[in-house]
């Protein structure tokens, strides 16, 4: 079952990063990062000071070498594919989110394999291999897109949602698959430090991003989601292939569930108040 769900999660990888290149246009991509104080201060959050609160909150609260090493991926993974959607929820600068998650998501390609093997002392880790793994299943996949959607526009509306209802149906099916089959391995999660851990560094990390955002509440909500939201693809592909402990990819999957259950009602919240100050 595990090789089963592996291949899920690489079809849930490459199709919600596909179907996001299908949607952005480079003006898109180009016009925000104009604001350099914010792409830097984002960049050193993501890369440097939330890895830090991952090694931090997993050593503070003694976890588990392999739980450990779920939040400390987490931690260094950044670019969540789903921001825009979670800022256009919230009523937010969804331009600004388009190019953060770009970013950060080339940014992670840089910084995971760099930065790993010392985030992970004593963790046999190939860097090389994390590198070529997230080149081809992120990087190209979203280059792709982009292409498609500036030379052939119509084609890429066409396979854009068909390829977003994939990757959704793909990630529910991956979920269900890792939970059944570690289903004693994930009650053993929820009994230690695991749920606290994760929900230390979503709450963290959202609001170091808040208060780096600077003064515009569209940037503060931006960069405080596009912070808390981590890579989930890149951190379970990276998890499911590289470490053989399942409590590492469950680590990854428990986050992701809260951070589901933490970021929907906050975003529908934050969309009603606005809406409430504009009536």
């Amino acid at each position: 079952m595990k090789t089963i769900a592996d291949l899920i999660v690489l079809v849930f990888v490459v199709s919600s990063i596909s179907s996001v290149g299908l949607s952005l246009s480079w003006q898109q991509i180009v016009v925000p990062l104009r604001q350099i104080r914010l792409v830097v201060l984002s960049l050193l959050v993501n890369f440097v000071v939330v890895p830090i609160f991952a090694v931090a909150i997993a050593r503070g609260l003694a976890l588990n070498e392999p739980q450990a090493v779920g939040l400390i991926l987490l931690g260094a993974a950044a670019g969540a594919p789903f921001l825009p959607k979670l800022i256009e929820t919230a009523r937010g600068d969804v331009a600004l989110s388009v190019a953060l998650m770009v970013v950060l998501m080339v940014g992670s390609l840089i910084c995971l394999p760099l930065s790993l093997p010392y985030m992970l002392p004593g963790v046999s880790v190939n860097s090389l291999k994390i590198a070529r793994s997230l080149l081809v299943t992120m990087i190209l996949p979203l280059g792709l897109g982009l292409v498609l959607k500036r030379c052939y526009p119509a084609w890429a509306d066409r396979l854009r949602v068909p390829l977003n209802a994939i990757s959704q149906l793909a990630l529910v099916v991956a979920l269900l698959l890792i939970c059944v089959d570690q289903f004693s391995g994930l009650q053993q999660l929820i009994a230690s430090w695991a749920i606290p851990a994760c929900v230390a560094l979503l709450v963290l990390s959202f609001g170091l991003g808040y208060v780096v955002g600077g003064r515009a509440k569209g940037s503060r909500q931006v960069i405080g989601f596009g912070t808390a939201a981590r890579n989930i693809p890149a951190a379970l592909l990276i998890g499911g292939q590289n470490f053989e402990h399942p409590q590492v990819v469950l680590m990854i999957v428990l986050s992701a569930l809260i951070s589901v259950a933490v970021f929907v009602p906050a975003t529908l919240f934050i969309a009603r108040r606005s809406q409430s100050a504009v009536t």
